[in-house]
């Protein structure tokens, strides 16, 4: 098994830029409030074990004002008195769609998430925790460089 997850093995963006491009679309189109969003991506690429998402949206998170309490105890949501419920319902539904596979995202779940949100918040939500899980798993499997988007967004 290899251990050298510093080398990128493939560039998408020059050999699948079509459907590459079109799924930055589709990120650029999911309406959720910043903070919510910048949670819900972070919680997914820690089960993921994505370094580059949570580098990148680390960083967003934090030039959206997000504090350090608030990252540095996001792991432990769930004990943590520093989410409110409403987070707590999008980070919830973000664990059980993201291990989809064991939980097949029960109905107590959704029933409290959709307490919290209206049909179309929902909606979105669920395509934005579709999306990083996407970006998760092409990012780990085309291993991307953590801050390797830097200098390119700097460009």
């Amino acid at each position: 098994m290899s251990t050298d997850h510093t080398t990128p093995r493939i560039d998408l963006t020059a050999h699948a830029g079509a459907p590459y491009g079109a799924m930055v679309r589709v990120a650029e189109r999911i309406r959720l409030d910043p903070k919510l969003k910048h949670l819900v991506e972070l919680r997914a690429s820690q089960i993921n074990g994505c370094a580059f998402c949570l580098d990148m949206h680390w960083t967003a998170a934090k030039e959206h004002g997000e504090s350090d309490l608030r990252l540095a105890q996001l792991a432990a949501w769930d004990e943590s008195p520093a989410f409110d419920e409403r987070e707590r319902a999008a980070l919830r539904l973000t664990e059980s769609m993201t291990r989809v596979a064991e939980t097949h995202v029960p109905d107590d779940v959704w029933d409290e998430a959709r307490r919290h949100f209206d049909e179309d918040e929902l909606a979105h939500l669920v395509v934005q925790i579709a999306a990083i899980n996407f970006w998760n798993r092409t990012a780990i499997a085309s291993r991307a460089v953590p801050a390797s988007y830097l200098p390119a967004a700097a460009a």
